[in-house]
């Protein structure tokens, strides 16, 4: 991501740095999805004067029915790919954006329409029965990630609205994205929350990426895995652990596929690729 700090009335002192002296134009639009995650950008109204300054918001394809306009500086997207229109919505949006930010599971793993990836076809004529191809052309679901660079991502289903206030903020300010590499069981530890796998209920914390401060569980309710696979999950390990606890091994796949089925499907054909 070029460097770029956007509604600031600063002197340039790094050469690496390009100081907008003007808001930041943003977009909001969606793909795929139920519109969750923008409505989840609706409920921190309060929380977002901090950045008010900042930005000039100027398509939210959620709030206003006007065409999209030819420049702005940041995209935000939810919601996966699922159509070739979609493919080249986005893919014209990264050559006009300066960052693109992408929000919730949809957007970043593919969410629950990845869960259509084998056997898209057939899944259609179910619902709407033997009809033409239609000129929009379906694909198969897939995050935005796998046509084009993002910049920030706000993981979650639906996202967490203070998570997208923060990554908002570093992405207008020009800093680099907090990475969540661990699994959600350590945030349970930090947190002192006590241990469903250990008390005979599956929990998706063991290969979940962390961010949410383990929020459903704090709860009282066992890790869905929303935020998708983290980059330093085992899942062997897991699967050892959930077997060792006595807990039902098929639950704890089906479970991982609810938001990681598009990723599992695009290693698996990179496997039979291989062979």
């Amino acid at each position: 991501m070029a460097g770029k700090i956007f509604g600031l009335n600063l002197e340039n002192t790094n050469p690496n740095i390009d100081v907008v002296k003007k808001p930041a134009r943003v977009v909001i639009f969606a793909l795929a999805s139920d519109y969750g995650c923008q409505l989840q950008i609706t409920n921190v109204e309060e929380h977002l004067l901090d950045v008010l300054g900042m930005f000039e918001l100027v398509y939210w394809q959620l709030a206003s029915s006007e065409e999209m306009p030819d420049d702005y500086d940041v995209a935000i997207v939810e919601g996966a790919v699922c159509t070739a229109e979609d493919e080249q919505l986005l893919r014209r949006i990264r050559l006009t954006a300066d960052v693109v930010i992408a929000i919730g599971a949809c957007a970043i793993t593919g969410g629950i329409p990845g869960m259509a990836t084998d056997g898209q076809k057939a899944r259609i004529e179910d619902v709407y029965g033997s009809v033409p191809q239609p000129s929009v052309g379906f694909q198969a679901p897939r995050p935005i990630s796998d046509f084009v660079d993002v910049d920030f991502e706000v993981a979650g289903c639906p996202i967490e609205p203070l998570e997208f206030v923060s990554v908002l903020q570093r992405a207008l300010l020009g800093s680099k994205p907090r990475d969540h590499h661990s699994t959600l069981c350590g945030s349970c530890r930090l947190n002192e929350n006590e241990c469903f796998i250990q008390d005979g209920t599956l929990c998706m914390g063991l290969v979940t990426r962390t961010g949410c401060d383990a929020r459903c569980v704090a709860d009282g309710r066992p890790c869905s895995g929303c935020r998708g696979l983290a980059d330093a999950a085992n899942v062997p390990s897991a699967r050892a652990i959930v077997e060792a606890a006595g807990l039902d091994l098929s639950e704890f796949d089906r479970r991982l596929e609810l938001f990681n089925a598009a990723g599992m499907a695009a290693q698996a054909a990179a496997g039979e690729g291989e062979d």
